[in-house]
């Protein structure tokens, strides 16, 4: 085990630079041994000085005033010192008068980095993942607060322990505003925007070592959400007399024969219909969040709801191919809708983007590959967790079979 730095402050004078009766007055620190001198910019006369205990002397104002100088001097030199050892830095005379005079660069923190990585982000993010991101840090503020008393903390104090115990408070947690508390993928969500915050620190070189190097991320199984045949079109068919209501299924709809997401829904125009190699139309664009290029060949469903909207005076003030609301309105609205059509699941926009991948295509035969060329999947393996769902379905579909056949036997 490393031995504690011994550290020392004492103050002096230099007589050979004694100007009349004024001699400069000086501090020096002291590690391990070692010392450098620290000039104050400050004069006492000889006679105010005791060179024995290393102070003032004396009742006249200045020098009770030096002397207040002096213990402030000495509190916010032992000040600079437990910063560079809370910092783990390397503890020497010459660091600690740095540190003093402002002429280091002191370790960056925790806030700098969440506020830096805000920065550096901005335009490169979707606003959903901004929004994520913002939850992240707030989780973080509130984490260091009750778990550390404290702000802020320096990113070379960060280590294994820091995240497990962030980890148990974002499991442990219970959220005074509309956010849920987080399970174990949500706390591993988290954690993850934590991590891609971290790694940008350990680029920029603003941190030694990844606190993260020997965690890792635990996500429990779940199965994809998504909506039967039958489910589908009892909403696609489905009467509303609420106008909002309409506009709402028809967007819902739409990607659910599309497979888009509802940022890409948001930001399609008109252009982006053309005509595929087949002479047959098509929805080619770009997938904000991976970057991968997608192209769809239109369903008929998809197609009749494009011209129902083709001269709505919405989408066309806005530029879109369809009149769109925010998303938080659409999931809002979606519920309503779940309720009027008797579906009892969770519906939201994203669902029917697991819609399109598992009920609408993988069941049809659709083969993999393609479904996850018209997703806009970096990799198959993306895809492939729709795929089990699938499997699944097929294998309850021939249980119901056999079991079918069998009654069929003994029937007979």
């Amino acid at each position: 085990m490393k031995a504690k730095n011994t550290f020392g402050i004492s103050f002096f004078i230099k007589k050979y630079k004694l100007k009349g009766e004024l001699a400069p007055v000086y501090a020096r620190i002291t590690v391990d041994g070692k010392s450098l001198d620290l000039s104050l910019k400050r004069k006492v006369p000889l006679r105010n000085w005791d060179e024995g205990k290393g102070c003032t002397k004396g009742n006249k104002e200045e020098i009770r005033a030096l002397a207040v100088y002096l213990e402030q001097v000495r509190n916010r030199l032992y000040d600079c010192q437990q910063e560079l050892e809370k910092e783990r830095r390397l503890l020497t005379a010459e660091a600690v008068k740095q540190r003093y005079l402002g002429e280091d660069e002191s370790g960056k923190t925790l806030q700098e980095l969440m506020t830096y990585h805000a920065e550096e982000m901005k335009g490169e993010l979707a606003p959903g993942t901004q929004k994520n991101y913002y939850t992240t840090c707030k989780y973080v503020r509130q984490f260091l607060k009750e778990k550390y008393k404290t702000s802020d903390l320096y990113l070379e104090e960060l280590n294994y322990k820091f995240i497990k115990d962030f980890e148990k408070f974002l499991k442990n947690h219970k959220p005074t505003d509309h956010h849920k508390p987080c399970g174990q993928n949500g706390a591993m969500k988290h954690i993850e925007r934590l991590r891609k915050m971290i790694n940008l620190a350990v680029k920029e070189e603003w941190i030694q070592k990844d606190p993260f190097l020997k965690f890792k991320a635990r996500f429990e199984k779940k199965e994809r959400g998504h909506l039967s045949l039958e489910e589908l079109q009892r909403i696609e068919n489905k009467n509303f007399s609420v106008k909002r209501l309409v506009l709402v299924r028809d967007l819902f709809v739409f990607s659910c024969y599309t497979g888009a997401s509802y940022i890409e829904v948001s930001e399609l125009t008109p252009d982006q219909v053309v005509k595929g190699m087949d002479g047959a139309l098509w929805l080619m664009g770009q997938r904000r969040k991976s970057g991968e290029f997608f192209k769809v060949p239109l369903l008929p469903q998809a197609l009749t709801i494009i011209e129902r909207y083709k001269d709505d005076p919405r989408a066309q003030v806005q530029g879109r191919l369809l009149p769109v609301l925010t998303n938080q309105k659409l999931n809002s609205y979606l519920k309503e809708i779940a309720d009027l059509c008797g579906v009892d699941k969770n519906l939201s926009f994203h669902l029917a983007r697991h819609t399109f991948a598992t009920t609408v295509t993988l069941a049809n035969g659709v083969p993999i590959e393609s479904v996850s060329k018209m997703l806009g999947h970096g990799s198959i393996r993306t895809t492939q967790i729709y795929a089990k769902v699938v499997e699944r379905k097929l294998s309850e579909d021939m249980k119901m079979l056999r079991e079918k056949l069998q009654r069929g036997v003994v029937e007979s």
